[in-house]
């Protein structure tokens, strides 16, 4: 495959320079041009071949080393098909600049976040009872639940609910989850759920008095730069290039529907809500919980955002905190989030290496994924981050049911930035 010459023109420039100079020998130079050409290579038929294979319709990567951009590059279609899987007459092309549905990627860049901060100004701990900030959690069997519990996946809640089948607003969200009984013991187990970030949403609302969209743009996203990341981006009245989802909600459908799935409740029957959309999801969150229950505005999903404004949050959390000159989340209060727990993972971010969009990471690593194609890793010892996002569902449902698995792209370009490091 023929590599992009403007993405190893620039090294090799830089580095001819510091020859001059003579800072770098002849073999330094050829070695670092070799590695970004690799790089660039490795990455390029990783996502390219995914395309031309119809297993994806575009991706945005972006790698970062040591506080430098080191390949930045957009990839096939924003949107590719219409409502009816035909293809469009012209594809919306990818740019860097395309917005994406974060999925859940939006537990960690808002949500955990958020709670990061109340965190630090004092206003909530850890180890509080969810009971302190949610009265619902009072009950028997809700007790004992923490907020490092939420945080961790570890309170036993239902790993996913039809919450829209029983509520149409956001107070309506709150006190159906605060109801809900159990579905494993505290703390026993962990147990990935939407229930738990949607109520860790709902500690922030209670405890800063404002909107989770709000609190959100006014504490992290505007200090942070990130002027091209919210909630509900179709209401912005600001024109953005989109990358497109799926065809209204057909996976959720099928997990009401499909007893195979797994999320059967006695107390719901499939047929007595069906306000299903049905056109392309372009610029309202694919996630249904998010959407039909919560508005748009969810702690477990809704958020949507660019390469270079994630990169920003994650150029803070690799400062410890720190933005410039000011600290803009304390170092004790990320090492707190960033600490391993004994299901090997931290406190909203994932840390286990065995996730193949991290795999065999050195200790200290972390990153989390989205369910439309989107993740983060993040590797501190090699100053390493990799932004990979993909609109997978933008190719519709495969003959299985399911969309596409990205691990293979994520696990291609994951080990090409780590063999770029050594």
């Amino acid at each position: 495959m023929r590599i992009k010459l403007k993405n190893v023109v620039p090294a090799i420039i830089l580095f001819g320079a510091l020859l001059l100079a003579g800072e770098v020998s002849n073999a330094q130079v050829r070695d670092s041009v070799e590695k970004k050409a690799a790089l660039v290579r490795e990455v390029d038929e990783a996502i390219n071949s995914a395309i031309a294979d119809n297993k994806i319709p575009g991706a945005v990567v972006q790698v970062k080393k040591d506080g430098k951009v080191v390949y930045s590059q957009a990839y096939g279609d924003a949107q590719k098909f219409n409502y009816n899987h035909e293809l469009l007459p012209v594809p919306d092309k990818m740019t860097t600049g395309t917005l994406f549905d974060l999925a859940s990627l939006t537990k960690v860049v808002g949500t955990t976040t958020s709670i990061m901060l109340l965190v630090d100004m004092g206003l909530i701990k850890v180890d509080d009872p969810v009971s302190k900030y949610v009265p619902a959690f009072g009950t028997p069997d809700k007790a004992a639940i923490t907020i490092r519990h939420l945080l961790t996946h570890t309170a036993g809640l239902y790993e996913w609910y039809p919450l829209y089948y029983r509520a149409s607003n956001k107070q309506e969200t709150f006190k159906l989850i605060g109801e809900l009984p159990l579905h494993f013991p505290v703390g026993a187990q962990r147990k990935y759920s939407d229930l738990g970030f949607t109520v860790l949403g709902e500690i922030v609302e209670i405890v800063s008095g404002m909107s989770l969209d709000k609190f959100e743009q006014q504490n992290i996203f505007i200090p942070l730069g990130m002027k091209n990341t919210m909630f509900n981006p179709l209401k912005s009245g600001r024109n953005f290039k989109i990358a497109a989802t799926s065809f209204g909600n057909p996976y959720e459908t099928r997990m009401v529907h499909d007893p195979s799935m797994g999320f059967q409740f006695k107390e719901i029957n499939p047929d007595q809500w069906n306000g299903w959309r049905h056109y392309v999801l372009k610029g309202e969150v694919n996630d249904g919980n998010a959407w039909y229950a919560e508005g748009g505005v969810a702690g477990a999903a809704g958020l949507f955002s660019t390469v270079e404004d994630l990169q920003k949050l994650v150029d803070m959390l690799m400062n410890k905190g720190k933005v410039g000159d000011k600290q803009f989340i304390s170092k004790k209060t990320i090492n707190t989030f960033l600490t391993k727990d004994k299901f090997n993972n931290g406190l909203g971010w994932m840390m286990d290496p065995v996730n193949s969009f991290m795999k065999n990471a050195p200790d200290g690593s972390f990153g989390h994924t989205g369910f439309t194609g989107t993740s983060i890793s993040v590797v501190p010892a090699d100053g390493l981050s990799i932004i990979l996002l993909i609109n997978r569902q933008q190719m519709g449902l495969q003959p299985s049911g399911e969309y596409y698995n990205p691990n293979p792209i994520r696990a291609a370009v994951f080990k090409a930035a780590m063999e770029y490091c050594r």
